[in-house]
């Protein structure tokens, strides 16, 4: 019979693997539901309805990244104090993030429903773009309180030790997702806004699965009790969480330079081969998120309780781990960038050859990608949001920005697809400096 693997627990490499599978699963899942959503909306109705997506996604993702915030800012302050022993308190702090999360949430979608056409001009969305654009956007700000949720729930669930119930969320989520995708895009017809509304019941479903886990106490750690006013830990916690926050907005921000830098170099063909990138980009890097989001709980339980032994174990598998698997994924994008580029836009030869070539040289980003993901969550795991944020928006901005405009200067529209791997490259030297600069304070080499 298999022992549950605790938080608490000492890791070994199978231990470790065994924590991390269900929230990589989940992340997967949900990285695939997402991808189908690009399926239904490519094939049934149509490359520029793609790319209205493409276009105007970065933005809906801009403001749920508040999610991500409160979620592993939060969630590295709960594990911390329920490292310490103090159960009551990591509880609370819990009920009252979750609180303002749904309230942040909903004055957030309210300000996206009003403006989101001006924002889809201010992208270069025009005509009958940006009309696509509008229909989305509005439809999905809807759901914005349910999507910030279900991102938050993602990391609380690890700490509470709910791994599997993240897993069960997420596959419920996707079905309702695909079958929701499938009969309102394909078989009622209703193009881009019943590929949103998809979308927005898959979140629904989640979330409330979710608020039913965590109101029923049985015998978890973690669970809701009546919301205490705790403003100090609500503004420790978005400082925990800046740099999962900065990582998803930089990310958008890049998104957006990407979009318009293709709009004027390669048109709707450039941003719609994109936007199928991203798509399986999502899949690829979901493991590194997943392992990243189970890192954050486990640092941050450890560091409360003072285990600088289990701190070097964990930091020396993952520094093995993550590596080997981004080499992998390498291997398995390059060799599957023909048949994933045909499921999305094989009814068009020339935006297929753009596709395959932009993938197989983007691929090659994935080899450097798990170790800065994983340095990012490591630091907010020691709950310090400043180191954990410069590496964020060294690696998702400042670096992707310069390499977009630099690179193709050189190798053209090759320079724009290779431009997350040198971004990589100069982030995965400022993760080896901040490892090598901190190991001392933290003891964790």
């Amino acid at each position: 019979m298999r022992t549950k693997v605790q938080i608490s627990d000492h890791f070994t490499y199978r231990r470790l693997l065994r924590f991390v599978l269900p929230p990589a699963v989940m992340m997967l899942f949900t990285s695939i539901y997402t991808v189908v959503d690009g399926f239904f909306v490519s094939n049934f109705v149509g490359s520029t309805a793609l790319a209205g997506v493409n276009l105007i996604y970065p933005i809906i993702w801009i403001l749920g990244s508040f999610g991500f915030m409160v979620g592993s800012g939060g969630n590295a302050l709960v594990g911390k104090y329920l490292g310490e022993g103090k159960d009551e308190e990591a509880r609370r702090i819990f009920s009252f993030l979750m609180l303002m999360l749904v309230i942040i949430g909903t004055l957030l979608a309210v300000g996206g429903f009003i403006f989101i056409r001006p924002l889809g001009q201010l992208i270069g969305a025009d005509g009958e773009l940006l009309d696509l654009c509008v229909i989305y956007g509005r439809i999905s700000f809807i759901g914005l309180p349910f999507l910030m949720m279900q991102v938050a729930f993602g990391n609380f669930l690890i700490t509470a030790e709910k791994g599997g119930t993240g897993l069960v969320v997420t596959i419920c989520a996707g079905a309702t997702n695909i079958i929701m995708d499938a009969l309102l895009v394909a078989v009622l017809k209703l193009g881009i806004g019943g590929a949103a509304l998809a979308t927005i019941l898959s979140q629904i479903c989640a979330s409330v699965i979710c608020l039913v886990t965590f109101f029923r106490r049985g015998k978890k750690r973690l669970y809701f009790v009546r919301p205490v006013k705790r403003w100090r830990a609500f503004c420790k916690s978005l400082y925990n969480g800046a740099s999962e926050f900065l990582t998803n907005v930089s990310s958008s921000i890049v998104c957006v330079i990407f979009n318009v830098r293709l709009m004027a170099m390669a048109g709707e063909n450039g941003v719609a081969a994109y936007g199928v990138i991203m798509y399986v980009c999502y899949v690829f890097l979901a493991i590194f998120f997943g392992y990243a989001m189970s890192c954050t709980s486990l640092i941050s339980y450890n560091y409360g309780a003072d285990n600088r032994p289990e701190l070097k174990n964990l930091f020396k598998k993952s520094l093995v781990l993550m590596p080997v698997t981004g080499v992998i994924m390498v291997i398995l994008a390059e060799l599957m960038a023909v048949p994933l580029s045909e499921i999305y836009v094989g009814y068009d030869p020339a935006l297929l050859e753009m596709t395959v070539r932009g993938f197989r040289l983007f691929s090659f980003s994935y080899a450097l990608s798990g170790v800065n993901c994983f340095a990012s969550a490591f630091f907010t795991g020691f709950n310090n949001g400043t180191v954990s944020g410069v590496l964020s928006v060294l690696r998702s901005l400042v670096f992707q920005i310069i390499a977009v405009f630099v690179l193709p200067l050189l190798w053209g529209l090759d320079g724009i697809w290779l431009a997350v791997t040198a971004a990589e490259a100069m982030a995965l030297c400022a993760s080896i400096l901040c490892f090598v600069l901190f190991r001392k304070r933290y003891h964790y080499a």
